[in-house]
């Protein structure tokens, strides 16, 4: 049975926006949210039938604010503002994206201080209580003003127009799957067609997911480097506690800590820990892996600060407040969630990078202390893990590529009112391809570093990359004669994404930091 979510009138938590998008929690309304409601809705009312204007209950939007909008139109008014902006194009975004938006716009109605009714509030979490999700395209949002095209489409569900997909997949029209569910449509009036679109909720929302899985990620880098280790024959010392806490950073010593309990008990490392080891020092890829990696982690905790701050405002514009004064404000501008969107998809590549390289070292037998060329059964013969770097490059590549910011581009829109905007839309398109390139990367380093560590038998890994191990094995093959990597590769995606990996070290060692 689903959890169940309370949305109250102090937003959402990130573990609330997870629940709801991904694992279909129940939504119910606190008491408090719909009495403040009702009390932003007297406002409203009040200003629509005064003769001062006020801007979204009696005037148009954007550059036509300054148009008076007689009462007998006002309602269409509502209808026509979210016909005409529901105007996106392209392929429709995933399920859980659209259901976290929605989430969080329902929590910023639930606030009181967008002047909705609480029917209309209630309404929305019928929507999403009944799996009931609209067919969003992914072109339409500039990220100012809200997440517009996203928004409106969501804002059509709910009048019900447009298209919808039902929990089993198929898609029909709104009004047909409402009419299955028992839920009516709903009338929108005055000030409520704004207060549904005006919001940063998708980006945001991509951003909460983004750093869940980038969380999980980030631990797993640090089993496949450990493996690498391993496989490399390199050296834990450098992971030493006092070496990382004279340089302070969280992230780093969070990744190193990881690193001494994955390897403190492996045969492979005790085999060559004594005198006779000639080397000096490991290559930058193994030795500094704690710094990248961890300085992936402090970027993710920047904007992990940044998501939970917008997870906890009230997106609107105008804002009714409490005194009864309605506001103009620019709070749906999304620069702080974009830049961070950026900020985390140039971590994540970089982290990538780095486990392309210790891959591509495993594969040369000049730098692979020992291990046959590209790890092949019968070299020449076989091409073993070859080509299976050249698809991480080519990952690598498209993630830099992704790392190009979005928030530093501008397209002035609405007759030159909306002049600057924040793309933060596309930066968090770019970031869910960028944390699942990630995936893939770590998948293959799983998967080639797994076959060194194999290839050096009787040598054996420590308990916490041996049971990483033995969950691959169950998907994926170990050392022999080539044949198709394509379904090992995705077989090793699947249990890195999964969190199969990740949950299987920290059952045999502990939780990782």
């Amino acid at each position: 049975m689903s959890a169940e979510v309370t949305i109250g009138r102090n937003g959402l938590s990130t573990s609330d926006v997870i629940a709801i998008a991904r694992h279909n929690a129940l939504i119910t309304i606190s008491p408090e949210a719909l009495d403040a409601m009702a009390a932003s809705r007297k406002i409203v009312d009040d200003l629509a039938a005064s003769e001062v204007p006020a801007y979204g209950i009696s005037t148009g939007f954007g550059a036509l604010a300054k148009k008076h909008i007689d009462p007998e139109l006002r309602a269409q008014l509502q209808k026509s503002l979210i016909r005409s902006h529901a105007a996106g194009s392209g392929t429709p975004v995933e399920d859980e994206v659209v259901r976290a938006m929605m989430a969080l716009r329902l929590a910023t109605m639930c606030s009181g201080f967008t002047g909705v009714r609480p029917v209309t509030a209630q309404t929305y979490a019928a929507l999403l209580n009944s799996h009931i999700t609209p067919v969003v395209r992914e072109f339409g949002s500039l990220g100012c003003s809200g997440d517009l095209a996203p928004l409106s489409t969501c804002a059509l569900a709910l009048m019900g127009e447009g298209d919808v997909r039902r929990k089993d997949g198929t898609i029909v029209d709104a009004a047909t799957a409402m009419v299955e569910a028992g839920i009516a449509p709903i009338e929108l009036t005055s000030k409520e067609g704004l207060a549904l679109i005006n919001g940063t909720d998708g980006m945001t929302g991509m951003l909460v997911m983004a750093l869940d899985d980038a969380t999980a990620l980030l631990k797993t880098v640090d089993v496949t480097a450990a493996m690498s280790i391993e496989a490399l024959l390199g050296t834990d010392k450098v992971f030493a506690e006092h070496l990382h806490t004279i340089r302070p950073h969280p992230g780093q010593n969070a990744a190193a800590k990881n690193l001494r309990e994955i390897l403190g008990a492996s045969p492979l490392i005790k085999s060559h820990a004594g005198k006779e080891d000639g080397r000096v020092q490991d290559a930058y890829s193994l030795r500094c892996a704690p710094q990248v990696a961890g300085g992936a982690r402090d970027t993710v905790a920047h904007a992990l600060s940044v998501a939970e701050r917008e997870l906890r405002s009230v997106i609107d514009n105008p804002i009714v407040l409490p005194d009864g004064d309605v506001r103009s404000n620019g709070n749906f501008h999304g620069a702080p969630i974009a830049y961070v969107l950026d900020f985390v998809a140039i971590a994540l590549a970089d982290v990538a990078s780095m486990s392309e390289r210790r891959t591509d070292r495993m594969l040369d037998e000049h730098r692979s202390f020992g291990l046959p060329p590209f790890l092949a059964d019968n070299a020449g013969v076989d091409s073993g893990m070859m080509i299976a770097q050249y698809t991480q490059a080519g990952l690598v590549s498209e993630m830099k590529r992704l790392a190009v910011p979005a928030s530093v581009d501008s397209i002035p829109s609405s007759a030159m009112q909306e002049d600057h905007v924040s793309m933060g839309w596309h930066a968090a398109r770019k970031l869910r391809k960028s944390v699942d390139a990630l995936a893939r990367v770590l998948a293959i380093e799983l998967m080639v570093s797994a076959r060194g560590i194999d290839l050096r038998t009787p040598l054996q890994p420590s308990p916490g990359t041996g049971a990483a191990i033995k969950v691959l094995r169950t998907r994926v093959q170990g050392p022999g004669t080539d044949r198709w990597l394509t379904p090992e590769i995705e077989a090793s995606y699947d249990l890195v994404v999964s969190r199969s990996i990740l949950n299987a070290v920290e059952k045999e060692i502990g939780v990782l930091a």
